[in-house]
């Protein structure tokens, strides 16, 4: 039987990337994300699209989230793997300059989302005979330290961490295992911007190097290959000379 995994924000970036490497590895892949477009693109760009499933769907609607989940084990017969990656940022500010509309949309995509998600993942995941999978948070640097104006976005990755390490305690009973991929400047559109400079915590503003997108999504797929009985439980992948260890 084919494996399968469900990526969110798979219509670009990181998720795009990822979705892109399971294909090609033989997964079963449900590509989430809210327009049909760009995951239709992302599809089109494997190797094959046989085992690509489509689901155009608004991951802080958990209705719809319990949805895709049904028509993935419909379309693959169970759930192997979630790729928790959706994810939505801000413009810089300090935490009075932040708008409550700016930190509830943040909160929304970034961690109601996730457990949204991990959710529907954890119920399919228990249930299915085999019982088990595994689920991949993406926490994002930001999970361990910030950057400046950043007070939404960090705070959610943040909880990403909490909810990576209650799940993964709460799935050992079920054979599910929970980890977590914290990713520095993967190149992608959302960090073109930092080749041309970036706030630093001296109060300077510096380009900052980027990597290879498919060394993210190589990363996840090797997660994701190990056997349930082995879990990487946190994974830092960054660009080598990015201003990140030492930080501030």
């Amino acid at each position: 039987m084919t494996k399968s995994i469900v990526i969110t924000g798979a219509g670009s970036g990181v998720g795009r990337a990822t979705a892109l490497a399971f294909l090609n590895a033989g997964w079963g892949v449900a590509l989430l994300g809210r327009r049909v477009e760009p995951l239709e693109e992302t599809a089109s760009l494997a190797a094959s699209s046989d085992n690509a499933l489509v689901l155009p769907t608004d991951v802080t609607d958990a209705d719809a989230v319990d949805a895709a989940f049904d028509a993935t084990v419909k379309r693959f017969g169970r759930v192997d793997a979630l790729f928790n990656n959706a994810g939505s940022g801000a413009p810089p500010a300090t935490i009075d300059e932040i708008s409550v509309e700016t930190w509830r949309k943040v909160v929304d995509v970034n961690l109601n989302a996730a457990f949204y998600c991990a959710r529907a993942a954890f119920r399919h995941m228990r249930a299915q005979s085999p019982q088990g999978g595994r689920i991949v948070n993406n926490g994002s640097i930001s999970a361990d330290v910030p950057r400046p104006g950043s007070a939404a976005y960090t705070a959610t990755k943040h909880a990403m961490t909490g909810l990576t390490r209650t799940v993964s305690l709460d799935g050992r009973p079920y054979d599910i295992a929970c980890g977590q991929i914290d990713i520095g400047n993967a190149a992608t559109p959302m960090t073109e911007r930092m080749s041309g400079g970036v706030p630093q915590a001296d109060g300077s503003v510096r380009p900052e190097p980027t990597m290879d997108v498919d060394h993210v999504a190589q990363a996840v797929l090797q997660m994701a290959e190990l056997p349930l009985a082995t879990n990487v439980q946190f994974m830092t992948i960054m660009a080598t000379k990015m201003p990140y260890i030492g930080r501030g």
